[in-house]
């Protein structure tokens, strides 16, 4: 029987077996940002211990970047002593930081493949569950806790007991104007948040091919809101153009022995998953959330459900709960939904397509009276790159706020950036529970097409309603 590609990244860096049934997996990266790590290194001292790999590390500040002004001091006592730990304990370990300032700064899924660190057949981990994004490489990338974190640092490797595999195959074309982020939204209301736990999931089919790199990411981004620890697409020509203009590539002869392996990174024909989820990509159209996480989301031309629509219990109590911090009306027409603010960024549609795509809908037109649209670049090179477009123009005349500061800004509302009680938007991050962007917001998790028609018309909106 033939291997998946997990399968086959996975066994090519088992370091031991246990006997307890885990694996000591080998890690080729691990990336690190100012949350939650702190205590790692505190037990790294407590136990005498350094840094295995400092070059096989990277940190950057991400959560608590100021995004109006990155010199601004940062406002929150908490998150200012984690960037001021995380600068010291870098320097300290002798690991590389990009502080906030720097060029090559940003949310940490967003600079690991700008900077050519995420490759095929990687093992990959951060102590952040949206490291699935590095999946989109043929990468195995993990989200890990503290003390795994502090594992790693030391050892360079990692325990873990073999997971099982999901394959979601998405066959067919995506109509116009529906997306990676909409499709991920469809396969959660389909599978729930849980279906694909204790899995790894592949996205194979037609579908997903045609995707752009970046596309791909927004994809195996939130594979961990359908309860996945990884998500992963197999590397293919589109992979390979994409790392061939990026920093720190081999080149000549090395570079063509790094394509040769990563050629024969992919399932093997009469490999047997434990799980098979398809997709007609023809019946997709743009999806929003209606509710307090991904799973409850339906197409944007569908009304607000019933709790009564779902036959579960627990779904028809979750549904109650939802609507009522949501504060809508069963039966409600999804387009007739007001909101007050829209974010455009986040680790999920951060990314320099994500601004040419909402930069497309915007160019001509206004944002609403009243209405805050903020745009948060993942990087600085995004905003680099969005000025020399003249993206930075067009988000200006349409009357929407681009930030200068790069990170995750509302995504995590750990700074100044959130919304107040009460208040609604439409946003492109990945999560909506309750209080993500703000005690007592209320989040419609939507692409950046949706956002930005959204901000013009001030209800949720698809570029085709304009």
């Amino acid at each position: 029987m033939g291997s998946t590609l997990a399968q086959k990244v996975w066994a090519s860096h088992v370091v031991r077996q246990g006997d307890a049934g885990d694996d000591l997996l080998y890690i080729d990266l691990q990336l690190l940002h100012e949350v939650n790590t702190p205590q790692a290194f505190d037990r790294l001292r407590a136990s005498g211990r350094t840094v295995r790999r400092p070059d096989l590390t990277l940190g950057t500040e991400d959560h608590n970047t100021p995004t109006i002004d990155i010199r601004r001091r940062i406002e929150d006592p908490e998150g200012r002593r984690q960037s001021e730990l995380m600068r010291s304990n870098c320097a300290e370990f002798g690991i590389p930081l990009h502080r906030l300032g720097d060029s090559g700064q940003g949310i940490v899924h967003v600079i690991a493949p700008e900077q050519g660190l995420t490759r095929p057949g990687m093992t990959i981990v951060c102590c952040d569950s949206h490291t699935t994004t590095l999946g989109a490489f043929g990468a195995l990338a993990f989200g890990i806790g503290a003390s795994q974190v502090e594992h790693v640092l030391a050892t360079q490797t990692l325990p873990m007991r073999p997971l099982k595999n999901l394959s979601v195959t998405v066959d067919g074309r995506l109509p116009e104007g529906v997306t990676a982020k909409d499709l991920i939204l469809a396969l959660i209301a389909e599978i729930g948040t849980a279906g694909g736990q204790g899995h790894i999931i592949e996205y194979r089919g037609a579908a997903v091919t045609a995707l752009s790199m970046e596309a791909r990411m927004t994809l195996c981004n939130m594979s961990v809101e359908a309860g996945s620890r990884a998500g992963l697409i197999a590397p293919d020509q589109c992979t390979f153009d994409y790392l061939a203009s990026r920093p720190n590539m081999p080149t000549s002869a090395a570079w063509e022995a790094e394509l040769a392996h990563w050629r024969t990174l992919r399932t093997d024909d009469d490999a047997v998953f434990d799980k098979e989820v398809v997709l007609n990509a023809a019946d997709l159209s743009p999806y929003v959330s209606w509710g307090t996480n991904p799973g409850q989301s339906i197409p944007l031309t569908a009304k607000v459900p019933a709790p009564d629509d779902f036959a579960d219990e627990e779904a028809r109590t979750a549904a109650e709960r939802a609507l009522a911090y949501m504060d809508l009306r069963p039966g409600t027409e999804m387009r007739d939904v007001t909101v007050d603010a829209v974010f455009l960024g986040s680790c999920t549609n951060g990314r320099i397509e994500d601004l040419r795509a909402a930069a497309d809908v915007l160019r001509g037109r206004k944002v609403t009276d009243g209405l805050h649209m903020m745009i948060v670049p993942g990087s600085v090179q995004v905003r680099r790159q969005a000025e020399e477009e003249g993206l930075d123009r067009v988000f200006a005349e349409a009357g929407a706020d681009f930030r200068a500061g790069a990170g995750c800004s509302m995504c995590a509302a750990l700074n100044e950036d959130r919304l107040a009680p009460g208040q609604r938007a439409a946003s492109t991050n990945n999560r909506n529970f309750e209080g993500r962007q703000g005690k007592g917001s209320r989040t419609h998790i939507v692409s950046p097409q949706v956002a930005a028609a959204t901000a013009v018309t001030g209800r949720l909106t698809s570029p085709s309603d304009l």
